[in-house]
């Protein structure tokens, strides 16, 4: 989506250890209308395919799923990186392993929430070696729901994260697919 790459070479970020920060207008602050756009986008990419709810992980994705939601008008629900007395009753839970925080955590989701009759579509602001995507996959799986696909803002291409998913037969369609990223800029992939 050229409108994404452009807006990360205008104002992305490269920090240290060559992370990508687009933390002004993705996931730190958010810019609501650009999001907005991009909620617009994984509509178009699958408004087809019967979305009964949008899953996410906190915190990061929470805002991207909320406004893609509102053009499927569905719940959006999260799964939940640290214990709670709000989740009552039994819980799906997965195991994630963050590289940027360098721990593994256990996610929850209340069964409550996700169902065997739950067509799900996977938003998040991130894919790269796949933890995260793969941890909310197995809760889906755990439900019994059907995953309609995975809508990623950004995807690290150069990364094995999308081909992992993909390998499984699940559909992901990412909205910037970055091939290389160093101190002198980001390459996309050209489709």
């Amino acid at each position: 989506m050229k409108l994404l790459e452009d807006r990360i070479l205008k104002d992305g970020k490269i920090g240290a250890g060559n992370v990508l920060k687009v933390d002004s207008f993705v996931n730190h602050q958010i810019d609501v209308p650009f999001i907005s756009r991009l909620g617009e986008e994984f509509y178009r990419l699958y408004k087809d395919e019967g979305v009964t709810k949008i899953l996410t992980i906190e915190a990061s994705g929470i805002g991207i799923a909320c406004l893609t939601a509102a053009y499927f008008n569905v719940p959006v629900v999260f799964a939940k990186k640290t214990p709670t007395n709000n989740i009552s009753g039994d819980v799906y839970t997965s195991e994630v392993y963050s590289y940027t925080h360098e721990t593994t955590y256990t996610i929850r989701l209340s069964k409550e929430f996700l169902s065997p009759e739950d067509r799900v579509l996977i938003i998040d602001d991130f894919l790269a070696k796949g933890s995260a995507l793969l941890a909310l996959l197995k809760l889906v799986h755990d439900a019994g729901a059907s995953v309609v696909g995975a809508g990623i803002v950004i995807e690290k291409a150069y990364q094995p994260g999308g081909d992992i998913v993909r390998g499984q037969g699940v559909r992901v369609e990412s909205l910037a697919r970055i091939a290389s990223m160093d101190e002198s800029g980001v390459k996309f992939v050209e489709e």
